[in-house]
């Protein structure tokens, strides 16, 4: 087990907050619509589709989906999306917007050695803003990453273990601004790029891209950067699957 109870209790809490874009989830939507177009293409290149719109076809497990924020619109893009989640309250909000929104996702309760089967694979795993919440990072990324499909890929996004994290995602966004509620992150949780590397390496995994995010709260807007200081996100290739390259 590489849930953290404490984590669990708190997004149950606040579970039925996620499709609120103006309630504490806000930053989540606002960098969801950048992320969200960000994955389509990598997909599209990838795996040679015609449009980013159209991912008729590919499976898709998202690993700490939450509410659905990004398994629903992936799903909307013809995907095959599978999304599971530790927290019993995250995995209800999703399923009732889906149902609400008409869009076919479906859903299970737990992390991937409880909830998924040994020969369940996917062309694309996603581990977004959730390998800072786990015990064992390595040991998650371990058993994320054993259900990528040969050729597919993994893409975690988290945040680098910094003095400008620090400042920026606890005290600004927790203490100062108050656009995430007080507790979200720990900074000890998490992860510099150099760890997720090392640990997706362990399970043959060699990086493809990585950018970093930028945030910025006053205005509510997200953009890309260099600098992966703080908010990052990568792709990982089976080893020899693909060139690593970074992207800016």
């Amino acid at each position: 087990m590489t849930v953290i109870a404490s984590e669990v209790e708190r997004f149950d809490r606040l579970s039925a907050t996620w499709w609120n874009r103006n309630g504490p989830m806000r930053p989540l939507h606002v960098t969801n619509s950048l992320r969200l177009e960000y994955i389509a293409g990598l997909m599209e290149r990838h795996f040679r589709l015609k449009s980013e719109h159209d991912l008729d076809g590919l499976r898709v497990l998202d690993v700490g989906c939450g509410g659905g924020l990004l398994a629903e619109p992936l799903a909307a893009r013809g995907a095959q999306v599978l999304g599971i989640d530790a927290s019993p309250g995250n995995i209800a909000s999703a399923r009732l917007h889906a149902e609400r929104s008409g869009v076919g996702v479906q859903y299970r309760i737990g992390e991937p050695a409880a909830a998924l089967a040994a020969a369940e694979h996917f062309d694309v795993v996603l581990a977004l803003e959730v390998v800072e919440h786990v015990s064992d990072m390595r040991a998650f990324v371990t058993a994320t990453a054993r259900h990528v499909a040969p050729g597919g890929l993994l893409v975690a996004s988290t945040i680098d273990r910094t003095w400008k994290s620090w400042l920026f995602a606890i005290v600004g966004a927790e203490y100062l601004l108050r656009i995430l509620p007080r507790g979200t992150h720990q900074w000890r949780r998490f992860v510099r790029p150099a760890e997720l590397a090392a640990a997706a390496g362990a399970a043959g995994f060699a990086v493809a891209e990585q950018r970093g995010m930028r945030y910025l709260p006053v205005f509510h807007r997200a953009s890309w950067t260099r600098d992966t200081a703080v908010n990052y996100i990568t792709a990982f290739a089976g080893t020899g699957s693909l060139v690593a390259q970074v992207s800016p």
